[in-house]
C-alpha cells in the first residue's frame, strides 16, 4: 500500500470520479459485445434487457439468466420446500450468527420512530400519517462471496417500519438453479414473504414492473454490480429506490496511539470486498504509516482472496500523513466516506469534527467489521461521496408521510385571501375561483 504526501493524495488518491464516470473495462465491454452482437454501452445494455423484461415478463427473465449467467431456472418461484432444505446446507453456527445480528439490528430500528400525529386548535386540523410502503424488493447479489448480512440489514428495518410484502430476489447458482443456501436461510430468518430467481439489470426490471410470477414492488433496496445500479438508476421514478451504492470505502484516522496491527486488520478487511474497494488511512504520524504499511505486507499472505485484496489495494487505497490530526478530519470530511473509523487517544472528543460519514466507529473495540455484521446499525451506507447528503438504510426509508389538512370556516376566511391573491400572482384563475367561490 503506497503512503501520500497531501497534496499528492488530494490530486489521486481523495479526487475519485462519480461511479458513473468510472472507464469501463475493455474486457467487460468485450463481454458485452458477446452477449449483444455489438459492443455498446453498459447503458445501453441495461435499456435494452429493461425493455424485454418489461415487454415479455418471465420468458425474458429466464433467457437472460441463461445468456449473461449461464444458468436456466427450474423456476423464478423458490419453493417454501427448498427454503427449508437450505438450513440443511448452512452451518448451524452461521444460522445463529444470523439470529444474533437480526436481533440486533431489529432491536437498534426499534429506537427510530415514525410517528403520526394530529393537532386540533382554533383552526381546526393539522397532522400527518405514517404509512408505510406496501411492497419492497431487495436484491442480494451471488457470486463467490454471498451476503446474507445486507439481507439482513435491509429487510429488518423494513420490517420494523411495517412493510407488509418484502419480496427479495438473488441470482441462481450454477448447481442448484437456486439463490445460495445461505442467502435462503437469511431470507426466511428475516421473514421475506417471497423470494425470487434472477440477477443482474434482469432482476431489478422483474422487481419494477412485475411479471407473470414476480409482484411488482413499489422501492427497491440492495447493493449490486454496474448493471444493476444503472437498472436502479433507469426504473426510478416507476419505483423508489434506496440509492445508487457504488463501491464500498473505508477511512481510517489514526495518531500514535494506534495499534498498527489492527489499523492494517481494519483496512484488509475493506480491502478484501472488491478489486474497486478503497481503503484509505489518514494519519499524522509518519512512523505508523510505515509500521501499518508493513503490518499489511504480512497480514494480506495470511488471508484468502489476495487477489482481490491486491487489486484494492493498488487502485484505490493508501496511506495519507496529514500535517495534523485536523488536517485529517478535513480531508475525511470532503471525502465524506461510507466508514470512518477514528482509532485515536480519545475518539469521543473528536465525534464534533464529523461532518460527513455513513457510520463513525469509535475506538478499536468499535471496527466495522461489528458494523457490517452484530452491531446494530444497518451497514448499507452512502457511497462515493453520498454520505454529503444521504444516510444508511432506516425506519424511514420504508414509510412515507401523508399529510392531514382540515382547517374550518374561520380559518378559510382568515388565510383563504392569501391563496387567492398568489393563485392571481401565478396566473391560475381556476385555483383563485375555487377560493372566491367559498369566501363567497
Amino acid at each position: 500500500m503506497r503512503i501520500y504526501d497531501t497534496l499528492t493524495a488530494q490530486k489521486t488518491l481523495l479526487s475519485r470520479p462519480a461511479w458513473d464516470e468510472l472507464a469501463i473495462p475493455d474486457p467487460l465491454l468485450d463481454r458485452i459485445g458477446t452477449i449483444f452482437g455489438e459492443r455498446i454501452s453498459p447503458e445501453d445494455a441495461v435499456r435494452r434487457i429493461l425493455a424485454d423484461v418489461r415487454a415479455r415478463g418471465d420468458g425474458a427473465l429466464i433467457d437472460w439468466s441463461r445468456r449473461i449467467d449461464g444458468v436456466t431456472p427450474p423456476s423464478l418461484v423458490v419453493p417454501r420446500t427448498e427454503i427449508q432444505a437450505a438450513y440443511s446446507h448452512v452451518d448451524p453456527d452461521v444460522i445463529e450468527a444470523m439470529r444474533v445480528a437480526i436481533a440486533r439490528v431489529e432491536s437498534f430500528h426499534r429506537r427510530q420512530p415514525a410517528l403520526s400525529w394530529i393537532h386540533n386548535d382554533t383552526e381546526g386540523t393539522l397532522g400527518q400519517l405514517i404509512r408505510p410502503i406496501e411492497r419492497i424488493g431487495i436484491y442480494i447479489p451471488g457470486g463467490s462471496a454471498p451476503l446474507p448480512s445486507s439481507l439482513i440489514m435491509t429487510a429488518i428495518p423494513a420490517r420494523v417500519a411495517g412493510v407488509p410484502f418484502t419480496a427479495m430476489i438473488s441470482p441462481p447458482q450454477r448447481t442448484s438453479g437456486l439463490p445460495h443456501p445461505t442467502i435462503l436461510v437469511a431470507a426466511d430468518l428475516a421473514g421475506i414473504n417471497a423470494v425470487y430467481v434472477g440477477g443482474g439489470a434482469q432482476a431489478i426490471g422483474a422487481l419494477a414492473f412485475g411479471t407473470e410470477s414476480i409482484m411488482r414492488v413499489d422501492k427497491i433496496c440492495g447493493p449490486g454490480s454496474l448493471f444493476t445500479t444503472l437498472a436502479k438508476r433507469q426504473v426510478f421514478g416507476i419505483v423508489g429506490i434506496d440509492g445508487l451504492p457504488g463501491p464500498t470505502e473505508t477511512v481510517v484516522i489514526a495518531d500514535d496511539h494506534a495499534d498498527p496491527q489492527l489499523a492494517a486488520a481494519d483496512l484488509l478487511a475493506q480491502a478484501e470486498h472488491d478489486v474497486l474497494a478503497c481503503a484509505i488511512l489518514l494519519t499524522p504520524s509518519y512512523q505508523l504509516a510505515e509500521r501499518v504499511q508493513a503490518a499489511i505486507l504480512v497480514q494480506v499472505e495470511e488471508l484468502g482472496r489476495s487477489d482481490v485484496i491486491a487489486g484494492s489495494l493498488a487502485r484505490g487505497s493508501g496511506i495519507v500523513v496529514t500535517d495534523s490530526l485536523a488536517q485529517a478530519f478535513e480531508l475525511a470530511n470532503a471525502y465524506a466516506p461510507e466508514h470512518l473509523c477514528l482509532l485515536v487517544e480519545d475518539p469521543w472528543s473528536h465525534l464534533g469534527e464529523v461532518r460527513h460519514a455513513g457510520g463513525i466507529f469509535l475506538g478499536e473495540r468499535s471496527f466495522e467489521v461489528l458494523g457490517d455484521y452484530v452491531a446494530g446499525p444497518s451497514h448499507v451506507m452512502p457511497t462515493g461521496g453520498t454520505a454529503r447528503f444521504a444516510s444508511p438504510i432506516n425506519v424511514n426509508d420504508f414509510v412515507k408521510i401523508v399529510s392531514v389538512i382540515g382547517l374550518n370556516e374561520q380559518t378559510l376566511r382568515a388565510i383563504g385571501p392569501s391563496a387567492q391573491r398568489l393563485a392571481r400572482a401565478e396566473g391560475l384563475s381556476a385555483h383563485a375561483a375555487a377560493v372566491e367561490r367559498r369566501l363567497a
